[in-house]
């Protein structure tokens, strides 16, 4: 009867000692909408300046082509 007892009460413990009722710590979406969308900004500054950049290639380009 002891050993039933004891038996119970320690699969009990174990039961109540697995369960974790703590709030999961996992990113916030926010936070990750932020990184993204700093990602997205900066890419978007990348191709403002390669934009430009071509557009002042095709530009001397034009003039040399006028000038011969």
């Amino acid at each position: 009867m002891k050993t039933t007892a004891l038996l119970i009460a320690m699969t009990v413990a174990a039961l109540l000692g697995g369960c974790d009722n703590r709030p999961k710590t996992e990113p916030q979406p926010a936070a990750l909408f932020k990184e993204e969308r700093q990602a997205l900004d900066k890419a978007k500054g990348v191709q403002q300046t390669l934009d430009r950049q071509a557009e002042e290639q095709r530009k001397k380009i034009d003039e040399a082509e006028k000038g011969q």
